[in-house]
């Protein structure tokens, strides 16, 4: 008899061959990927697609190096003291904005305050909370000219911190300075195309509900360096649509292919199928204010009777890597369990969306079925996901994040942290909380690395939530595409090049 296994083990692979059509614009990079941006404005932007596209219209005090490592960028150089408490940002000569006007270090230092005002910004701080007083700005109890940020000169920034931040450059690639002069004219409406002004490699000319043109900045600090004059965003959020598309010859590079799919679509496309080690991680959250999920014992069962290596193999053509730890590198062997009698009390809810978690959700309930655990499988739209689960209406729900270009492993826990994005699902620990809290102090990166690992093997000891997979990142990259590197997904678009016609 056919059970939700094997079901869903069944790929569905479809094709649609491409018809005959003139060529793609010269000067025109198509690209397709599974949602836009919530917000052009990185101060109320969430999802991720936001970040990616923050990554061609922004620009960082610090930026991604075409490897992904730590390089100049709105600053060209920086420098800490030697207690790792103060540090200063050297801009470069000469910065302006999209539309000329001069970009100084009291653009930044203003950038620093509308991002911590809860007023002005949906932001999660996260790390920036190390700068001194922005946790009592954020919380309304300090005026943002509290914080401690202060423009030295026109080209000097200096950042005063409550606690050392080893990494503080290495995140200031994804604090992106505003242009003051432009929002408090316009307010909120600064994002819109006739009011965007931007400091990065390129600026949006035109956005509708399903598409954002962007436009190369002839202003941007490395124009010189930026190949490709036009760039067209689609969110396309079916998978498969997306591919079959990119396919078709409509779009030259595009994310996400169908996770069922990754065999069917790697065999057909040869070198236009890219994969990379990435960041990202499949994991379950679950919340510890209801019961019996508040329970460890129930946590530890749930995550032992998990098939991990059958999700990899039939939904991921084997390019993930089972998990039950969140930084890569540890491959878990599911030991055998007893049934247990009267499974965990009663039912458990398991949100997620359509499509790849869906699947997985459905493999999960058939692993906890024979161990007598019942579910309710709840399925809806993402931001109806994110909702519930922000309010606290779930039991368990799938999760993921890609963090992108963040190579360093130790980025994949920051999300759990207190005041982490993902840190969502009612669960208090002060052991983790003063680990993460002691490895974002500590300067020297062997000691760091040892702290993220106790808080790591704390964050499983409690089973806090149950990792599933690392999972690789996937890209269609189109014949005229060239620019992209084997080691790094291709999210750096100003470095990328058209071949001509």
């Amino acid at each position: 008899m056919l059970n939700r296994r094997t079901l869903l083990a069944a790929s569905a692979a479809s094709t649609l061959p491409a018809c005959g059509r003139s060529g793609p614009p010269a000067d025109l990079l198509r690209v397709a990927t599974s949602g836009l941006p919530d917000s052009l404005d990185p101060a109320r932007g969430e999802f991720a697609a936001a970040a990616l596209v923050y990554k061609q219209i922004h620009a960082g005090l610090t930026e991604y190096a075409p490897d992904g490592s730590v390089g100049p960028g709105l600053a060209e150089d920086w420098a800490v003291d030697e207690r790792g408490l103060v540090w200063t940002f050297r801009l470069r000569e000469g910065l302006v904005w999209s539309d000329g006007h001069p970009l100084t270090a009291e653009d930044v230092a203003w950038s620093a305050r509308r991002i911590v005002d809860p007023a002005q910004s949906f932001a999660v701080l996260g790390d920036f909370y190390a700068v001194t007083n922005a946790r009592a700005v954020h919380a309304g109890e300090m005026s943002p000219d509290r914080l401690g940020v202060t423009a030295l000169d026109d080209h000097t920034v200096e950042f005063r911190l409550e606690t050392p931040l080893g990494l503080f450059s290495t995140l200031m690639r994804e604090f992106y300075p505003f242009p003051r002069h432009v929002i408090e004219q316009v307010g909120l409406d600064w994002v819109r195309p006739e009011h965007i002004v931007t400091a990065g490699a390129y600026t949006v000319t035109a956005e509708s509900q399903m598409s954002l043109d962007l436009t190369r900045n002839p202003r941007h600090y490395a124009a010189d360096q930026v190949a490709i004059p036009a760039i067209r965003i689609d969110g396309v959020r079916e998978d498969a649509t997306r591919m079959r598309l990119f396919r078709a010859g409509d779009y030259d590079l595009a994310d996400r292919p169908p996770a069922n799919q990754i065999d069917y679509w790697r065999e057909r496309l040869g070198s236009q199928f890219q994969s990379f080690d990435a960041p990202i991680l499949r994991y379950l959250k679950l919340n510890h204010a209801r019961t019996p999920l508040d329970d460890v014992r129930v946590r530890r069962l749930l995550s032992r009777a998990i098939d991990r290596d059958f999700l990899a193999k039939q939904f991921y053509a084997g390019t993930a890597t089972p998990t039950e730890l969140v930084i890569p590198g540890s491959v878990i062997t599911n030991g055998d369990l007893a049934p247990q009698a009267g499974g965990v009390g009663r039912a458990l809810q398991i949100r997620t969306t359509t499509g790849e978690g869906e699947r997985l959700a459905v493999a999960i309930a058939d692993d906890w079925a024979r161990q007598s655990i019942d579910t309710e499988l709840l399925v809806s739209y993402p931001t109806d996901l994110y909702q519930a689960v922000d309010a606290g209406d779930f039991d368990i729900a799938i999760a993921s994040f890609n963090r992108g270009l963040k190579s360093d492993p130790f980025f994949m826990l920051d999300p759990f942290a207190p005041g982490g994005f993902a840190a969502n699902f009612n669960w208090q620990d002060n052991s983790f909380a003063a680990l993460m809290a002691a490895a974002r102090r500590q300067n020297d990166a062997a000691a760091r690395s040892q702290l993220y690992l106790a808080a790591m093997e704390r964050l499983h000891d409690q089973m806090a939530i149950i990792p599933l997979l690392h999972e690789r990142a996937h890209w269609l990259v189109g014949e005229r595409v060239s620019g992209t590197r084997s080691d790094i997904q291709p999210m750096l678009w100003r470095d990328l090049r058209l071949a001509a016609p």
